[in-house]
């Protein structure tokens, strides 16, 4: 079990919304688990799926990102990061590793290196392409940043980081109006991201300015 989900398991259960980690038998118990009337039954379910899940499961996850209760809106979305960032395939999870590292560490040019390997090997995978994102954006090659994001969004068209990572490049591009409709674009998809609300409203000074010395 990754420390990640150990942390999840860990933070439902110190806030007191999980009272049996996984104690869900198998994935039908846990799809009706996920819409129960009961907060602690909803976090075990999503923990179960945390656990058990693929990519395709973010599915089952998603309509958790509205949820009622806090702890489970924030389970259901670190919970999609977890299923978003597996392979299926242990060297592939690997290279992932490095290539996160790599890009902490500010070595974009070997992180993006990293990160075009595993496309190559399975282009399929979404958070490939994310990641390789995010390292062509943080390197300052928005052009090449906005292409991944593509792919992204043709693989996982539920994905609020690249939905949030577009916002990110055309505000740097200075295209106010296209930030701010992806940045709603991702609040839709996931509305915990309070955070896009200021940058929104950034945005939209800017381009009423722009639009002011237009006239």
């Amino acid at each position: 079990m990754t420390r990640l989900v150990l942390f999840l398991v860990a933070l439902a259960a110190s806030l007191g919304v999980l009272a049996q980690p996984g104690g869900y038998a198998n994935r039908d118990e846990a799809l009706k688990g996920l819409t129960a009337a009961a907060a602690e039954q909803r976090a075990e379910a999503v923990v179960w799926f945390v656990r058990n899940g693929t990519p395709a499961d973010d599915k089952q996850l998603l309509p958790r990102l509205g949820d009622e209760n806090p702890v489970v809106r924030e389970l259901a979305e670190r919970g999609m990061w977890v299923l978003w960032s597996r392979s299926g395939d242990k060297a592939v999870d690997a290279l992932m590793e490095k290539g996160v590292e790599q890009m902490q560490a500010r070595q974009y040019a070997a992180s993006i290196a990293t990160f075009t390997e595993i496309i190559k090997r399975k282009p399929e995978f979404a958070e490939g392409w994310n990641k390789r994102a995010t390292a062509y954006f943080l390197a300052g090659n928005l052009t090449k940043s906005l292409a991944d994001c593509d792919q992204v969004m043709k693989r996982n068209p539920y994905h609020f980081g690249a939905l949030s990572g577009y916002g990110q490049i055309y505000f740097q591009m200075k295209q106010y109006d296209k930030a701010i409709v992806y940045w709603k674009r991702a609040m839709q998809v996931n509305p915990n991201l309070g955070g896009l609300e200021g940058n929104i409203e950034a945005a939209e000074k800017l381009l009423a300015d722009v639009r002011k010395r237009s006239t």
